[in-house]
């Protein structure tokens, strides 16, 4: 049985002033509240940028959620803050969407499965109805939903329609389909997609084949915030492996999966306990 303590977090973004910090730290201790965790950062500019990620234990404050909500508002009205709490006894439920590639799927499952990723996953869908053995294997329903490039608004819609609010966020596990702006907008910076680092130098459908011609000597990935502009949203995670001459394409091809799977793990473990926030189009991680 984990013996780790029931937290509550606020994660807060706010013009840079002085008093913020003393506020919300105030706030905690008239109510009870054991700070175990704090991290700020400031944009150190004129007219700066303020964030601040706190987390205190929840069994010794006072307040309720409900309590909690509004008796922070007036903070956060003074110092015009846009901020969110989350309790880490309220898990996350993950929608994930995937293609054919089963290495990232294959790697979520396993650290959702041994406790690593504290989320629930609802369902996994697919454009393909291969890996729903994968799938079935670890208990998850998958749902099968063909895309196709003349009906893909509908088809979209049909899966966005299905979702509804069974998902508080999306994966997409290597999902190579691109989404449509109104399915992007209805998650908005709660779709975490990941792809290699070879963009934009190596587009197209072999970007390894191209990589081993150049001699490439880093792979890399990138695990994002889903925008409209595609693969150009927040970057959550990144990370880079080594190849050298000795490296075929197929060496390169599975060095890229192993840094696309930790990565996007990676990613997700950071969106599911409230490490992130978006600032223009980059994040803050504490």
């Amino acid at each position: 049985m984990s013996t780790q303590k029931e937290t509550i977090t606020l994660l807060i973004s706010c013009p840079d002033k002085p008093g913020i910090v003393s506020a919300i730290s105030g706030f905690i201790f008239e109510h009870n509240g054991n700070i175990l965790e704090s991290d700020q950062h400031s944009t150190n500019q004129h007219e700066g940028s303020f964030f601040m990620r706190i987390s205190f234990a929840e069994d010794t404050f006072r307040l309720s959620e409900e309590e909690l909500r509004e008796a922070f508002q007036p903070i956060a009205t003074r110092f015009q803050m846009q901020w969110h709490v989350s309790y880490s006894r309220q898990r996350k439920r993950a929608g994930i969407l995937v293609s054919k590639y089963d290495h990232c799927l294959v790697d979520l499952l396993w650290r959702w499965k041994i406790g690593e990723l504290t989320m629930d996953i609802p369902f996994i869908i697919s454009n393909h109805p291969n890996l729903e053995k994968l799938a079935n294997m670890y208990g998850v329903p998958y749902y099968h939903f063909p895309v196709k490039r003349e009906t893909r608004q509908q088809d979209e819609q049909r899966m966005l329609d299905f979702i509804g609010e069974q998902a508080d966020f999306l994966i997409l596990a290597r999902y190579m389909q691109i989404l449509e702006p109104f399915f992007v907008d209805a998650f908005p910076q709660r779709i975490i997609n990941i792809h290699h680092s070879f963009l934009p130098a190596f587009i197209g459908a072999s970007p390894y084949d191209q990589a081993f011609r150049r001699g490439v000597k880093l792979i890399g990935a990138t695990a994002h915030y889903v925008t409209s502009s595609l693969d150009e949203g927040p970057i959550i995670a990144q990370d880079v492996i080594h190849c050298d001459h000795r490296d075929a394409v197929d060496d390169l091809i599975r060095k890229g999966r192993d840094v696309e799977r930790r990565v996007l793990a990676e990613a997700v473990r950071l969106h599911t306990s409230d490490r992130v926030l978006a600032y223009e189009n980059k994040t803050i991680v504490f």
